[in-house]
């Protein structure tokens, strides 16, 4: 009897968990990987959290199968970039907003700002993540419309997920102002594979002298006009390294360095992807770690 008791009360809260979802797990599906990793530490165990971009991929350009847009449309929220990041993904982000599911554009909660130069300059810049003070901002965004939208989870254990990873990142902000600040303000300047660090120039105090393609997304490709122009602004600023992105290759980087007629440096950064495990950026957290530390070698005075 006693048996029999327990199992109609496991049975009992094990219906009671699944109401909301009509009996499967809740899901969310986020479309970039540095975002799928902040999400999986706010929602925890609550939900399943399906991240559509690979490892070491391009947000501006992978694309994703029909089974995986399919997946967009059962989910109970789609967690995005936006600001025009993912190009490859929009429609049908869009086409799951449609269709009722509910959508969060990540970017637009962020205080978004323009990009200052290059194709794109006056656009809204979606590279929000290299400030992780406006990411620690998301965090509880995410918080809130999970708990709003996704039926079945425990609200009070989600805010706690949140509450603990926005520790983590301001930790991590603050550690990072302690390593850029021996960096003498004449080195802080940064060219780039493309306008990725308009929000950290902003956050840390450097100055973005330019990037090798001109545009906010790496679909574009830069002119002789254009790698010449930059080259000048790189001799002029003395800028003794150049940062290209890990998913793409650094021809056009030693290209413009062979350019400027200078010795300097190649480094790498992970500036849009995270990376398998063990590859140095396999979460967020990791990622801004590792570009500070390349940041301050590349930059610094040794």
């Amino acid at each position: 009897m006693i048996a029999r008791i327990l199992l109609a009360v496991v049975v009992a809260l094990a219906a009671a968990g699944c109401a909301g979802t009509g009996g499967r797990r809740p899901e969310v599906v986020v479309t970039t990987n540095i975002l799928g990793d902040v999400v999986r530490r706010v929602v925890g165990d609550q939900a399943t959290v399906t991240v559509l971009m690979k490892p070491d991929s391009d947000p501006h350009s992978f694309g994703i199968s029909a089974r995986q847009a399919a997946g967009l449309e059962r989910a109970d929220l789609v967690v995005y970039n936006g600001l025009g990041l993912e190009e490859g993904v929009l429609r049908q982000v869009l086409a799951a907003r449609d269709a009722g599911v509910p959508v969060l554009a990540a970017g637009e909660a962020a205080d978004p700002i323009p990009y200052a130069a290059g194709d794109a300059a006056g656009r809204p810049d979606p590279h929000f993540w290299t400030d992780p003070h406006r990411m620690a901002k998301v965090v509880d965004v995410i918080a809130d419309r999970v708990t709003a939208e996704v039926d079945g989870v425990d609200a009070e254990a989600v805010r706690a997920n949140a509450a603990g990873h926005r520790r983590e990142i301001h930790e991590l902000d603050t550690w990072m102002r302690q390593r850029f600040a021996t960096i003498p303000p004449a080195r802080r300047s940064l060219v780039t594979n493309h306008h990725v660090f308009g929000y950290f120039a902003e956050r840390y105090g450097f100055k973005v002298v330019g990037a090798i393609v001109p545009g906010g997304t790496t679909l574009a490709s830069p002119s002789a006009a254009d790698l010449k122009s930059l080259a000048d602004a790189v001799r002029a600023a003395g800028v003794p390294a150049i940062f290209a992105d890990s998913s793409h290759p650094d021809r056009l980087a030693r290209a413009l360095a062979a350019e400027a007629g200078l010795r300097i440096r190649v480094l790498t950064l992970f500036s849009e992807s995270l990376t398998a495990p063990g590859k140095g950026a396999a979460t967020f957290l990791d990622l801004m770690r590792a570009n500070t530390s390349a940041i301050v070698d590349g930059l610094g005075t040794g």
